[in-house]
């Protein structure tokens, strides 16, 4: 039995009154396409499955190589050689340094890069601090006497002690690098 068939229409009931509603032009329409929007969507999708594929991969390949040493390690395997962790940052310090000649002060400016030189009256002349770069020098007219003048330099920790020990017992210049 077809559907057209078992479908009775208001207007083949004689005995009925017209309770049905006139009948209407179907309105035209735009053909529909069915096809390529929903294969777009899939292959998208796709896409993204095999690009958590790839990183899952790359991720379980990592942890293979990280937890393989330590499991080789409990089955009684050597142990790989320890790391030592990096030495600790070597710290900056700014210094504040009386060189003797007041006028070779003069001559600095800040980023220059100086070693300075302490001058013992028992001994030879020996280099406290190689390559301190110059921070701060002060005005030509201020605080520039008979006594030196000051500069600032930038040197490591270590090296800003053994400038404040030669200025206490030493007289302190400069030369240009």
């Amino acid at each position: 039995m077809s559907v057209s068939t078992s479908i009775t229409s208001c207007a083949s009931l004689p005995s009925a009154p017209s309770t049905c509603p006139p009948a209407r032009p179907v309105p035209a329409f735009p053909p529909l396409r069915v096809g390529r929007g929903g294969d777009r969507l899939r292959r998208a999708v796709r896409r993204r499955r095999r690009a958590a594929s790839a990183g899952l991969a790359v991720l379980a390949a990592a942890l293979a190589v990280v937890g393989g040493t330590e499991a080789q390690a409990s089955r009684g395997a050597a142990a790989p050689p320890e790391v030592k962790p990096p030495p600790a940052a070597v710290r900056w310090v700014s210094a504040p340094v009386r060189i003797a000649d007041a006028a070779t002060v003069r001559l600095l400016r800040p980023g220059n890069r100086v070693d300075v030189v302490a001058a013992e009256r028992a001994g030879p002349p020996r280099v406290v601090a190689a390559g301190a770069r110059v921070v701060e020098v002060p005005d030509p007219g201020k605080g520039v006497g008979d006594g030196g003048a000051l500069v600032v330099l930038s040197v490591p920790r270590d090296t800003a002690r053994d400038l404040v020990g030669a200025g206490a017992v030493a007289r302190l210049a400069v030369t240009l690098c």
